[in-house]
């Protein structure tokens, strides 16, 4: 017997309620630099790097209230937040027992297809019957996974274990903020521990069951959520992250940040993508750049911070069209260059996984 779930702006106390740990989701982000306490296991109390010499750590009690505090930009948030490793971590484990691996999405830009190569990359892994897959989508204020998976009009259930997800086929689940919406013209106005307690609650709570691989479709940045999932996911464990990009400056520079975080709170770097590298014409099949790679691209950029191109997508229009109607396209057209940087793309990073 199972019941709907509550839409989310009725859910969104429940969210929230009763998941005050997320109010300071990164302890020890409070600085920019002390982002995930517990990255390489057990919650360390990390203290920022531009604390005072004596700073008592994040989660000590005197955080925020001892002398060596006065005037540390940090102060307000340490005082505030709550003390001591997340109860629920415990709790996240238990549940991410059975996912065997856990990979992020990442890229400090927007705009760069995450989403699409997300949705890509989990209808590839699912188009072999013998592995169960999951996307999770924590891009709260724009989920796209539920239109790129032929999901918007699916809705969340509740049974005694947990939320169900919603499935695109029999071996790919997912779930979404976009299924406890309203309507998909619904905005989402939230703060960061709203968010927090949503991702929170996505780990914990949804009946995920056996699963080979969870991919995690990520907004741009690396704030709350991101800051949120690898803390979480600290004691169950991340695999790694994808970094996408496009060729052109803008998004390298933005790319750049990206793996300066992952670096920072300890989240193995898969490689990069090179999405929308170059344009492949469904006809001739010419190829011709639309997105310049004026300072070296995906290239350059790996070469220089020491990180594996995994592969470039190159432009298709026809990738839009499929993703609009939630369609695979790598289904559809399996001989088009796209379809085959995908795989090699998702070959790849299941090599370096050991899984291939």
């Amino acid at each position: 017997m199972t019941a709907d779930a509550p839409a989310v702006n009725g859910t969104a106390n429940g969210v929230a309620n009763g998941t005050s740990h997320a109010n300071g989701t990164a302890n020890g982000a409070n600085g920019t630099n002390g982002a995930a306490n517990g990255v390489n296991g057990e919650p360390r109390g990390d203290i920022p790097e531009d604390a005072p010499e004596h700073c008592p750590g994040p989660e000590s009690n005197n955080a925020g209230k001892a002398d060596a505090c006065d005037g540390c930009p940090n102060q307000a948030v340490c005082a505030e937040g709550p003390k001591g490793p997340d109860p629920d971590l415990p709790l996240i484990r238990a549940r991410m027992a059975g996912v065997r691996r856990k990979i992020l999405v990442l890229s400090g830009k927007g705009g760069v297809g995450k989403s699409t190569f997300t949705a890509a990359l989990g209808w590839a892994l699912a188009a072999d019957e013998d592995l169960q897959t999951g996307i999770m989508d924590v891009d709260i204020c724009g989920p796209s996974i539920p239109l790129l998976t032929g999901l918007e009009r699916a809705t969340v259930h509740t049974s005694a274990e947990g939320w169900s997800p919603a499935y695109a086929t029999d071996n790919l689940a997912v779930m979404s903020i976009g299924f406890l919406l309203p309507s998909a013209a619904d905005a989402v106005i939230w703060r960061g521990p709203r968010k927090n307690g949503l991702i929170k609650q996505f780990l914990k709570d949804v009946s995920w069951g056996d699963l080979d691989y969870l991919v995690v479709d990520t907004p741009p940045g690396t704030s709350d959520e991101h800051l949120s999932v690898v803390q979480y996911l600290a004691e169950a464990g991340i695999d790694g992250a994808v970094l996408i990009t496009t060729p052109q400056e803008v998004a390298l520079q933005d790319v750049r940040k990206e793996l300066d975080f992952c670096r920072k709170v300890g989240v193995p770097i898969l490689g990069l993508v090179e999405n929308m590298s170059g344009f492949v014409c469904p006809n001739c099949k010419n190829e011709s750049q639309i997105f310049a790679p004026t300072t070296g691209g995906a290239d350059a950029m790996g070469a220089e911070l020491g990180v594996e191109v995994l592969g470039k997508v190159p432009l298709d229009p026809r990738i839009g069209a499929l993703c609009d109607q939630g369609e695979s396209f790598l289904d559809t057209y399996p001989d088009s260059p796209a379809t085959t940087a995908y795989l090699d793309i998702v070959q790849r990073i299941r090599e370096k996984l050991g899984d291939a």
